[in-house]
């Protein structure tokens, strides 16, 4: 097998935020990242690469009326009744014209016209695996209803993230159950394992932030896992968070430029991920950043055959 070089970004508008902040805190990142993705694409061209786009089932659509007729059979009760997305989505608007931060139509389409790009599940509702509930199957019925969503534009997704990296052994056999063969698992770490929101305390999230850093946790290659039902996974290697221009943003890109350069020496795999709205403020300095980490990558096909696959190539890859 050859080293693969792999990049998911999760794409989730006001969807993966709405339970952490408001949209007047969080309304330029939003707009930002959607003006930040046809730049992404055009970088992905430039360097041929192959990427999956894990997307919000409820950015599909264009419209709140259809929108609503697409919900699934059963719905979660999280305990927290901040989580209820559904009762959040009484307050969005009639359309894409008039709520860019909730729908995302015309960007998927954009997307999936692009050469080499994967359209993948982020789940139909940001689903949340490990947050406590009074459902049962409310996951599946949600996969489900993901399934159909994507399908009426053409899209079989077969690749899935899961939103906030929350999942266990129940999970992924659902995820299995509604015809999903590959998922991006978390890195093999203990600061990166996946557990509910609330557990991931102050001190977990800083030691997470120090090791862009410096390395706290090693290299995190993406090395393929395999479970039961012909399902694999295609762990992360690496947050992309936002740039800046401080002074330590060297050492953040050479903590991935090395792990990159570990993996394409020892014909491992190399799992970037990130979200558009990541590049929301600060565009062309992210943009700036990402194509260091491309450029390093075209040196490392050249050098080792490292190859830019998306998720369900990775998965297909021996």
């Amino acid at each position: 097998m050859k080293p693969f070089f792999t990049i998911s970004l999760d794409f989730e508008l006001m969807w993966g935020m709405y339970d952490v902040l408001t949209m007047q805190q969080y309304s330029k990142n939003i707009l930002g990242g959607r003006s930040a993705i046809p730049k992404i694409l055009q970088l992905f061209k430039k360097y041929n690469i192959h990427a999956t786009w894990a997307c919000v089932g409820l950015l599909t659509f264009s419209n709140k009326v259809t929108l609503q007729s697409y919900l699934p059979d059963i719905l979660p009760i999280y305990r927290n009744p901040q989580l209820d997305v559904y009762k959040y989505i009484k307050s969005i608007g009639r359309d894409e014209k008039s709520d860019p931060y909730h729908y995302a139509y015309s960007l998927i389409c954009q997307i999936n016209d692009t050469e080499n790009m994967e359209i993948a599940s982020h789940t139909f509702s940001h689903f949340y695996c490990l947050e406590e509930q009074h459902t049962t199957n409310a996951f599946l019925s949600d996969l489900q209803a993901s399934n159909v969503a994507f399908s009426r534009l053409g899209i079989d997704t077969t690749s899935l993230v899961f939103p906030r990296n929350q999942y266990n052994t129940s999970a992924i056999a659902d995820i299995s159950k509604a015809g999903f063969k590959v998922f991006r698992g978390n890195e093999n770490n203990f600061l990166n394992q996946s557990r509910a929101n609330n557990l991931n305390n102050k001190i977990i999230r800083g030691c997470r932030l120090l090791d862009s850093y410096i390395s706290i946790t090693g290299f995190n290659c993406s090395n393929k896992i395999f479970f039961k039902d012909n399902i694999t996974s295609i762990p992360s290697s690496r947050f992309l968070r936002p740039a800046s221009s401080g002074p330590l943003e060297s050492l953040r890109l050479g903590r991935i430029l090395n792990a990159m350069n570990h993996a394409a020496a020892n014909n491992e795999g190399f799992h970037l991920w990130f979200h558009p709205h990541n590049f929301g403020i600060n565009t062309e300095l992210n943009i700036d950043f990402l194509e260091k980490i491309l450029i390093n990558f075209v040196r490392l096909q050249d050098e080792f055959g490292m190859q830019s696959l998306t998720m369900k190539e990775a998965g297909n890859n021996n």
